[in-house]
C-alpha cells in the first residue's frame, strides 16, 4: 500500500493496480458514477470512502462494503467471514490492511485480516481479482484485497484545532443488532491527531420462516489512534490498533470464539523524491490472544482453545519515473509470523492430563523483492510487466497429545502421530517466482480493452503443514471450511502455482456504462484434500463426516462477470437508472473434473437506481441459481435456487445522513450457498444429519450518522 501512496492521493490516476483490477474482474457500477463525467473515463479503479457522510454503508464489517466491489464470503462468524474471489477462499487472497499484512491466528481461521477493521474506519479499498502486479503483494495465487484507514488530515492553521468528525449508529432487526461508530480528527498544518472506533453487538439472526440460526451472534469493537507529521516532501505515520471480541458465535464449526483481543503498530515515512519519485518504509507489528470454546447455551460443550499469534514485517518501496513514459516500481520486503496454538487440558475427561500442543513455536517467514515496469508505448498502447521473487521458510517445535495412553482399549491415534511429528524434519523452504504482464488498448474516448496475463504462487500456511492429529477430535478442530469434516496436515506440501489468462472490455457513453471480463487460471499443486478416514456419532447415516488430509492436485478455474448501467431519464423528478449484474464461476479438479469446494452457482442481480438531490433511492431484485455442483469428498450439500428483494434510501439533509433499508423484502427462506452446515443444528439435534446454515430473513435496518 505504501508504494502506491501517490495514486492514493490521486483516486482516478491511472495505474497497474487500476488495469488489473478491471482486467480481472469487472467493475460494480454505483449510482454516483453517472453523476461526475470528468468521471467516466477513469473509472478503473475501485475506492471507498469511509465517512458515513460520503457513503451509505459504513456500518458493521469491511464485509459491507466490499460485496459491493464483487467480493464473495465464505459465512462464518459475524465479522469473521472469509473472503472468496474468483471461486478461491482465505490465504489464496492476500489480504493487506494499512499495507500490513495480518496472519489468521486460528485453526478456523476465526480472526482472519479483515475482522480487524470496521467499515466506518475504511478510507479506501482496493479489489485485484486474478492477475494483480507484483507491487501489490505476493504469496497469493487469487487476488489482493487492500483496505486503509491510515489517510492523515491535515488543517491550515499552525495551531492544532479540530478538524473533522462524525457519528454514527444503525439497527438491524432481523437480529437485533446495535452498531455504534466515530471518526474525530484534529490537525494543524504539520500535525494530524485522529480516532476510529466502531462497536456492534448482535443476537442470533432468523430465516425467512422466522426459526432462529442458532449460535450466530457475537460482539465486537475497533479502535485505532494515528499521529503523522508531514511538510512539503516527507511525511511520518504512527497508529496504534486495538480489537476485542469477548465472543463470536460460529454456526458452522465445532467450536465458537471466547475471546479475541490484539495489538498492533504500525510505522510509515514517506519521502518525496526528485523527478516525482517517491520512497516509502513501512514495519507493522500486530499480536493477538485468541481462546476458543463454548459461551452459549445455543451450542455447548467444554473445551479450551488457546492461540497466540505475532506478525512482524516491513516494506521499502521506490517509485521511480524514468523519462515522461515509464515508471519503475521496486521494492524489498520480510514478513515473519509466531505462532503457539495450545489446547488445555480438561481434569475428568478424555481430553487429559497434559495439554494438547496443536502448533509450538510455529514460525513462517517471507523475504520478497520485486520490479515492476509501466510504460506508455503510445497514446492507445499502455503495458505493464513485472517479476516478483520471495523465498518462504516454515518450521515448529516438538508436539504432544492430551495422553500418551491408549484410549478405552484402542490405539491412541493422536499419541503415535505426535511421536512420528517429533521425529521428523519439519522446517521446509519455497522458492515463490510471480510474473505479470499487463495491457490497455484505448478502442476509443469511450472504449477500453484491456488484457492480462500472470503467474501467481502461494505457500502452504502452518495449520495445512503442520497440524499433526489424527483422532477425530484432533482434526474436527482442523479446518476453516465449515464443513463438518476433519483436516489433517501435510508437511510434505507443495506452493499453489497459478496462471491467470484474463480480458476485458469497457465501455463509458453518456447514458450506458458497460463492462465485461472473462477469466481462466489452471493451478498446479492446488491444496486440495483427499479422504482418508470417516466418522459417525449418531446412528443414523446423514451423521456421516469425513477425515481429509490436505494434498496437491491441479484444477482449474474460470468464469465470467458483466455489468451495465443504464441511465433511462433525468428530469423534474430526478435521475433514473438500471443496473444490471450476472457472474459466473467454475472450478473442479483436472483429473476426472470433479467439482471444487464452495464455488458459488450463477448469480444476477437487477436494480433500479433513483437520485433527486440528496435522496438516493434503490430497488434491487438478486437471483442466485441452484447449486448442484458439489464437493463429494468434503459431502458439501446441495442448495435450491432463491431471489431477494432489497430496498434502501438515504437521505441527507446538512450535516445528517439518515438511511433506512428492508433486505429480503418478502421474509425469503433460502439457504446460503457458500455458508457451510450448521454444526451447531447438529448438536442439538443430530436427528436431520448436517444441513446447511440458512439466510437471515426480512430485516428492517435504520441508520444515522451526523458529521461536525
Amino acid at each position: 500500500m505504501a508504494a502506491n501512496s501517490a495514486y492514493l492521493s490521486h483516486p482516478f490516476k491511472t495505474s497497474v493496480i487500476s488495469s488489473s483490477l478491471a482486467i480481472a474482474m469487472g467493475l460494480s457500477l454505483a449510482p454516483q458514477a453517472m453523476a461526475d463525467d470528468s468521471e467516466l473515463a477513469n473509472i478503473e479503479r475501485l475506492e471507498v470512502h469511509g465517512q458515513q457522510t460520503e457513503n451509505r454503508n459504513t456500518l458493521g464489517s469491511a464485509e459491507n462494503l466490499l460485496k459491493g466491489q464483487g467480493v464473495d464470503f465464505s459465512e462464518a462468524g459475524g465479522v469473521s467471514a472469509l473472503p472468496i474471489l474468483n471461486g478461491m477462499m482465505g490465504d489464496r487472497i492476500k489480504v493487506l490492511v494499512d499495507g500490513a499484512d495480518i496472519t489468521a491466528s486460528c485453526a478456523n481461521q476465526m480472526n482472519p485480516p479483515l475482522s480487524y477493521i470496521s467499515a466506518n474506519q475504511i478510507t479506501t479499498a482496493e479489489v485485484i481479482a486474478g492477475v494483480s502486479p507484483v507491487s501489490a503483494g505476493g504469496d497469493n495465487i487469487a487476488g489482493v484485497i487492500k483496505v486503509s484507514s491510515l489517510n492523515p488530515k491535515f488543517g491550515e492553521s499552525d495551531s492544532i484545532k479540530w478538524n473533522s468528525g462524525d457519528i454514527s449508529t444503525g439497527y438491524r432487526s432481523v437480529s437485533d443488532t446495535l452498531l455504534l461508530g466515530t471518526n474525530a480528527t484534529v490537525a494543524s498544518k504539520n500535525i494530524s491527531l485522529s480516532y476510529q472506533g466502531a462497536y456492534e453487538d448482535a443476537n442470533s439472526y432468523k430465516d425467512g420462516n422466522g426459526d432462529k440460526v442458532i449460535d450466530t451472534l457475537y460482539r465486537a469493537q475497533n479502535h485505532a489512534l494515528t499521529a503523522a507529521w508531514h511538510d512539503d516532501t516527507q511525511q511520518v505515520a504512527i497508529k496504534l490498533t486495538h480489537q476485542n471480541i469477548p465472543f463470536q458465535g460460529f454456526a458452522n464449526q465445532y467450536m465458537d470464539m471466547t475471546d479475541n483481543k490484539s495489538y498492533g503498530a504500525l510505522a510509515r515515512y514517506q519521502l518525496k523524491l526528485d523527478d516525482d519519485g517517491e520512497f516509502s518504509a513501512q514495519f507493522n507489528w500486530h499480536g493477538v490472544k485468541h481462546e476458543m470454546g463454548f459461551f452459549t447455551p445455543e451450542k455447548t460443550g467444554k473445551m479450551p482453545m488457546n492461540t497466540e499469534g505475532d506478525d512482524y514485517s516491513y516494506q521499502l518501496h521506490w517509485r521511480l519515473p524514468m523519462g515522461d513514459d515509464s515508471t519503475l516500481l521496486v521494492g524489498q520486503e520480510f514478513y515473519s509470523y509466531q505462532l503457539d496454538d495450545v489446547w488445555p487440558a480438561v481434569p475428568g475427561t478424555m481430553m487429559a492430563p497434559n495439554d494438547y500442543i496443536n502448533i509450538n513455536d510455529g514460525e513462517r517467514r517471507r523475504a520478497a523483492v520485486y520490479g515492476e515496469w509501466q510504460q506508455d508505448l503510445s497514446p492507445s498502447w499502455w503495458l505493464s510487466a513485472g517479476v516478483r521473487f520471495e523465498y518462504v521458510t516454515t518450521n515448529t517445535g516438538e508436539v504432544q497429545a492430551y495422553s500418551d495412553m491408549p484410549m478405552m482399549g484402542m490405539p491412541n491415534m493422536d499419541a503415535a502421530a505426535a511421536q512420528a511429528f517429533n521425529e521428523m524434519d519439519r522446517e521446509r523452504n519455497d522458492d515463490l517466482i510471480d510474473a505479470t504482464l499487463l495491457a490497455r488498448y484505448q478502442l476509443s474516448a469511450n472504449q477500453q480493452l484491456e488484457f492480462g496475463l500472470a503467474r501467481k504462487n502461494r505457500a502452504p500456511n502452518l495449520y495445512e503443514r503442520y497440524s499433526w492429529g489424527r483422532g477425530t477430535m484432533a482434526t474436527t478442530m482442523i479446518g476453516w471450511y465449515g464443513d463438518g469434516n476433519g483436516y489433517v496436515g501435510n508437511p510434505d506440501l507443495k506452493p499453489e502455482t497459478a496462471h491467470t489468462l484474463s480480458a476485458a472490455y469497457k465501455y463509458n457513453g453518456d447514458s450506458w456504462q458497460v463492462s465485461t471480463t472473462a477469466w481462466y487460471t489452471t493451478v498446479t499443486d492446488y491444496i486440495d484434500a483427499e479422504v482418508i478416514g470417516s466418522f459417525n456419532r449418531t446412528s443414523s447415516a446423514d451423521g456421516k463426516r469425513n477425515i481429509l488430509q490436505f494434498t496437491n492436485l491441479d484444477a482449474n478455474l474460470y468464469g465470467a462477470r458483466f455489468n451495465a448501467l443504464y441511465q433511462f431519464a433525468e428530469t423534474s423528478t430526478g435521475k433514473w437508472q438500471v443496473l444490471g449484474k450476472v457472474n459466473v464461476t467454475r472450478g473442479e479438479r483436472d483429473e476426472g473434473n470433479e467439482p471444487l469446494y464452495q464455488i458459488k452457482p450463477l448469480q444476477t442481480e437487477l436494480a433500479l437506481q433513483h437520485q433527486l438531490g440528496n435522496w438516493e433511492n434503490s430497488l434491487s431484485w438478486q437471483w442466485v441459481a441452484t447449486k448442484d455442483r458439489v464437493d463429494d469428498r468434503r459431502l458439501e450439500n446441495e442448495t435450491d435456487s432463491y431471489s431477494l428483494l432489497n430496498l434502501n434510501s438515504s437521505m441527507k439533509w446538512q450535516d445528517l445522513t439518515v438511511t433506512f433499508a428492508v433486505n429480503n423484502l418478502f421474509d425469503s427462506y433460502y439457504e446460503l450457498p457458500l455458508g457451510g452446515v450448521s454444526v451447531a443444528e447438529f448438536k442439538a439435534d443430530n436427528t436431520n444429519g448436517f444441513n446447511q446454515i440458512a439466510g437471515a430473513g426480512r430485516s428492517f435496518e435504520l441508520s444515522a450518522s451526523y458529521a461536525f
